[in-house]
């Protein structure tokens, strides 16, 4: 049996198996039944170490383990093993998410923010900055740096970026509006993003960006602290995006204050929506 490492790590990621647990399970899939040597050799896997990953896939409803002598093991129907780990990863979050809800009000949770707070005090204004990694965490973050916002949201984005943020963000924003922060934001106007302007118009003020005056991505909350993304996210894989975070009122704030002049100078978002 010859199976590719790419479709092997594929499965790893979408099943959660390590390495050894993916190759016993094609093999047993390549024979239906067969015991626990002969998938060591068709899997190229220690046979020490087989009986203990065909137990553990067991536990996961992966493999059946047949009655009789020698021992041998059944192929659950693919179909049935996705149907298993969906309601197994359900159940596993739901366990999590229950654990970190315990954890609101509790002396765990009082202990870290003190070690926090603690920490803080040590730290240099110039410390409290870095760079991060993947759309997904700059996303994360830019919801983490929204969230505690008091005062002030500035939002400047792209034709894509958008639509990306009313997906990732309008949630957070529609409590901040409610809350009576100044949101703005500032993009490009398209068709494509027509619906996604539309949704952030009832949540703050929206103004069309012109790429030829700015083209970049950045948020500044409460004038306070920024994150601005460092590469073209027309050219660069959301795996491999960046964008640096500093905590600094002195830069922040003066890029705030550009931004305004810009501000001024920006078409009207329902007057640009409504030639769309």
């Amino acid at each position: 049996m010859i199976v590719k490492e790419e479709f092997l790590s594929r499965l790893r990621q979408f099943f959660g198996l390590n390495l050894y647990e993916v190759r016993i399970w094609t093999a047993l899939l390549s024979r239906g039944v067969s015991t626990a040597g002969e998938l060591s050799d068709i899997g190229n896997v220690p046979r020490s170490r087989t009986y203990d990953v065909l137990e553990s896939l067991e536990k996961k409803g992966f493999v059946v383990m047949k009655l009789g002598k020698p021992i041998k093991y059944i192929a659950v129907k693919p179909e049935e093993v996705v149907e298993r780990v969906k309601k197994y990863i359900h159940a596993d979050a739901k366990v999590k998410v229950t654990r970190l809800d315990e954890l609101k009000g509790g002396d765990v949770l009082k202990e870290l923010n003190l070690l926090h707070k603690q920490g803080i005090e040590f730290i240099e204004p110039t410390d409290l900055s870095g760079a991060i990694r993947g759309r997904h965490n700059l996303y994360t973050h830019l919801e983490t740096m929204i969230k505690n916002a008091n005062e002030s949201v500035v939002l400047v984005t792209t034709n894509k970026g958008i639509l990306r943020k009313v997906d990732a963000l309008k949630g957070e924003l529609k409590k901040l509006n409610k809350k009576g922060v100044d949101i703005k934001i500032a993009a490009p106007f398209s068709k494509e993003s027509k619906n996604a302007l539309k949704d952030m118009m009832k949540i703050g003020a929206v103004r069309n960006l012109d790429k030829k005056d700015m083209n970049a991505r950045f948020c500044i909350v409460d004038g306070k602290e920024l994150m601005f993304m460092v590469l073209d996210d027309e050219e660069v894989h959301p795996t491999y995006d960046i964008g640096v975070w500093i905590n600094t009122p002195y830069f922040a704030g003066a890029l705030n204050s550009m931004f305004d002049i810009a501000w001024n100078n920006m078409d009207d978002g329902e007057k640009v929506l409504g030639k769309l």
